[in-house]
C-alpha cells in the first residue's frame, strides 16, 4: 500500500483501465513496489505532490506509456532513466530540474514534452523551447531528444577518447615497462659479459704465468747441465795439467836427490859409507848400461868431444 496524506491507499482503487492517477496524493516517495504490481497501469499521473527526487528502481517499470510529473519539487532525474523506452509522454512542468540525464537520449518513442517553468540550463532551455500547445510539445519532444542524443554522441566520443588516450597510455607505460626490462636485461648481460671476460683475463694472466714459471723452470733445469758440460772440458785439462806437473816436478825432485846423493856420495869422505857404496856400484852399473847403447854411446862421445 502507498500511503498519500498519512493514510493506506489501495492503488488498484485508483487504477482506471489503463490509467493510475495518484496525483494530488501528498507523496513524498514513488510506491515502486506497488506501481510494479500493476504492469497494466500505462498511464502514471503523479502530479502536484511532493516528490524531490525518483528512485533509481522507478526506471524499472519500463511499461509506462505516459508520464505526469508535473507541479513536484524534482531537482534531477535517475542517471538510467533512459530506460523507460516505452515512454511517449512526458509533462515536466514546474519543477526544479537544470539538466536532464544523457541517458534520456535513449527515450526514442518519445513524442511529446513539457520543461516548461524549470531552472533550466540555458542551452536545454533554448533548445526545448515552449510548450503553449501539442505542435510546441511534439516539437520540444524532437528538439531536447535531438540535443541530448548530441551530447551523448559527444561524451561517447569523450569517452572513447579517454578510453583510448588511456589504452594509449597503458600502451606507453607497457612499452616503457618493456623498455626498463630490456635495458635492465642487457645491464645484467653486459655485467655478467664483463664479469667473464675479467674472469677469463684473470685465468689467461694466470695461466700465462705457469707458463712461463714452466718455462724458466724448464730453462734452468736446461741450463744446469750445460753448465757443468762446459765447465768439465776447461776444469779436466787443468786437472791433467796439474796432476802431470806434479808428477814431474816428483821426478825431477827424485832425480836431483838422486844426483846430489850420487854426488855426494862420489865426492865427500862419505863415499866409504855402505850406502854411498851401494850408491856408486848403483852409479857405475847404470852408466854401463848406458854406454853400452850405441846412441848413448855417441852422444856421450859427442859430448866428449865437445
Amino acid at each position: 500500500m502507498a500511503k498519500a496524506g498519512g493514510k493506506g491507499v489501495n492503488l488498484k482503487d485508483k487504477l482506471d483501465g489503463n490509467e493510475l492517477d495518484l496525483s494530488l496524493s501528498d507523496l513524498n516517495e514513488v510506491p515502486v513496489k506497488e506501481l510494479a504490481a500493476l504492469p497494466k497501469a500505462t498511464i502514471l499521473d503523479l502530479s502536484c505532490n511532493n516528490l524531490t527526487s525518483l528512485p533509481s528502481d522507478f526506471c524499472s517499470l519500463t511499461h509506462l506509456v505516459k508520464l505526469d510529473l508535473s507541479k513536484n519539487q524534482l531537482q534531477q532525474l535517475p542517471s538510467d532513466f533512459g530506460r523507460l523506452v516505452n515512454l511517449q509522454h512526458l509533462d515536466l512542468l514546474n519543477n526544479r530540474l537544470v539538466m536532464l540525464p544523457v541517458s534520456f537520449a535513449q527515450l526514442k518513442n518519445l513524442k511529446w514534452l513539457d520543461l516548461k517553468d524549470n531552472p533550466l540550463d540555458p542551452t536545454l532551455a533554448k533548445v526545448a523551447g515552449d510548450c503553449l500547445d501539442e505542435k510546441q510539445c511534439k516539437q520540444a519532444a524532437i528538439r531536447v531528444l535531438q540535443h541530448m542524443k548530441a551530447i551523448q554522441s559527444e561524451q561517447d566520443r569523450e569517452r572513447q577518447r579517454r578510453l583510448q588516450a588511456e589504452r594509449e597510455m597503458e600502451k606507453k607505460r607497457e612499452a616503457e615497462q618493456r623498455a626498463r626490462e630490456a635495458q635492465e636485461r642487457e645491464l645484467r648481460r653486459r655485467e655478467k659479459a664483463e664479469e667473464k671476460e675479467r674472469r677469463r683475463r684473470e685465468y689467461d694472466a694466470l695461466r700465462a704465468a705457469r707458463q712461463e714459471m714452466e718455462i724458466q723452470t724448464k730453462k734452468e733445469s736446461s741450463e744446469i747441465p750445460k753448465l757443468s758440460s762446459v765447465s768439465h772440458p776447461s776444469q779436466l785439462p787443468r786437472h791433467r795439467c796439474s796432476w802431470f806437473q806434479a808428477l814431474l816436478k816428483l821426478l825431477l825432485l827424485m832425480l836431483v836427490c838422486a844426483l846430489s846423493t850420487v854426488a855426494v856420495c862420489r865426492v865427500t869422505e862419505l863415499q866409504r859409507q855402505s850406502l854411498c857404496i851401494s850408491v856408486n856400484t848403483l852409479f857405475e852399473d847404470v852408466v854401463t848400461a848406458l854406454q853400452s847403447h850405441k846412441i848413448v854411446q855417441n852422444v856421450l862421445h859427442q859430448n866428449s868431444q865437445q
